[in-house]
């Protein structure tokens, strides 16, 4: 896919203090209305005449936008391997990064990018808006503008967040610790496993004990996934059948069970032994939690024993979006065994 890019330094005729790229994806933040009242994507080189205040911020802002913006609820891996592969041949010329993406997936991408790129040493900044930078009451501007200050910020030269992470509603969040919560309201996006990184107020207050240190190793890109997983959310009820079609499907090589409280799972001789039969056969099994807060336990009650006894692996306290992304990665780049290996442990902070 071919890309547009603008240059907009708004430093001039002053030297620009730090060098970002934004990189619009879609979604809601870039629409605007044509003359006819229908929504268009916004047009980038008049983003001064939109948000006058970036000229305080003294950058040199270099916009990539792809040529078709793309829903979020349309983002595929392939939507991934471009973001990534963006901010790997252009990390050498910025000091930060800002992705305008839709809040649908948005989680889901931040955790995919998190794992694409080990050793990433600067800021990765999502963010995006629940009204169009065209509405008068948009939550747009403030998030660009604040998302833009964060990925620019440096403390005796190195970058304040050498992160992935997720800017909404004042609150900065660790990428593969998020969940969208919420579709009507500014707070789109909560990190109940882990702190925020940042608030932002008068000023910005950052939480410098959680944010993470970045390695020593030069920057990596994984690019390859493989997809063939699936997720099974349990349900008083469920059966058989719909267990063992989600089971037996041809080519399944990693499942996300999504269990009850802290792990737990019906007791069913059924249930068990079938789970049983695809750990058997080489598939992965992976235990997270429904609940938004909390972390997987097996074993702590009887009904998730049994589960740790067949093979079924511990997901800790990791999001279902970083679980999918995980494995997805981890399988695409070094196949099921290593991925066992590597699956329940920290990457990038996604899991305690």
């Amino acid at each position: 896919m071919s890309y547009k890019k603008i240059s907009i330094n708004t430093a001039q005729p002053a030297k620009a203090k730090s060098r970002v790229m934004i990189i619009y994806t879609g979604g809601t933040f870039g629409m605007t209305y044509d003359s006819e009242g229908v929504l268009i994507p916004f047009d980038f080189s008049l983003i001064l005449e939109q948000l006058p205040a970036l000229r305080n911020l003294f950058l040199d802002i270099t916009v990539i936008s792809f040529d078709q913006p793309v829903d979020s609820s349309n983002i595929q891996p392939v939507h991934w391997q471009m973001i990534a592969e963006i901010i790997f041949e252009n990390y050498k010329d910025q000091d930060g990064f800002v992705v305008l993406h839709g809040t649908d997936t948005m989680a889901f991408t931040a955790s995919a990018i998190s794992f694409m790129l080990p050793g990433l040493a600067k800021p990765v900044i999502f963010t995006g808006a629940q009204l169009p930078i065209s509405e008068p009451r948009s939550d747009a501007r403030e998030n660009l503008i604040t998302a833009l200050e964060i990925s620019s910020a440096k403390a005796d030269g190195k970058p304040v967040v050498p992160e992935v992470c997720i800017y909404f509603d004042y609150e900065l969040l660790r990428g593969s610790r998020s969940k969208k919560v919420e579709s009507m309201h500014f707070d789109a996006f909560k990190s109940e496993n882990y702190p925020s990184l940042a608030k932002a107020g008068v000023k910005i207050d950052y939480n410098y004990a959680a944010i993470r240190n970045p390695s020593d190793q030069k920057i990596g890109y994984f690019k390859n996934f493989d997809s063939n997983i699936s997720i099974l959310k349990l349900y008083p009820g469920i059966n058989k059948q719909m267990v063992d079609a989600i089971l037996q499907t041809e080519g399944l090589k990693a499942l996300v069970l999504e269990t009850f409280g802290s792990g737990n799972a019906p007791s069913l001789p059924w249930f068990i032994e079938s789970l049983k039969m695809a750990i058997a056969k080489g598939v992965l099994i992976l235990n997270i939690s429904q609940c938004p807060g909390g972390m997987v336990l097996q074993g702590r009650y009887e009904t998730s024993k049994s589960l740790g006894e067949i093979g079924v692996i511990s997901g800790g306290d990791m999001t279902m979006e970083a679980a999918v992304t995980k494995l997805m990665i981890l399988l695409g780049e070094f196949g099921i065994e290593k991925t066992r290996e590597l699956i329940n442990k920290p990457m990038v902070g996604e899991i305690s």
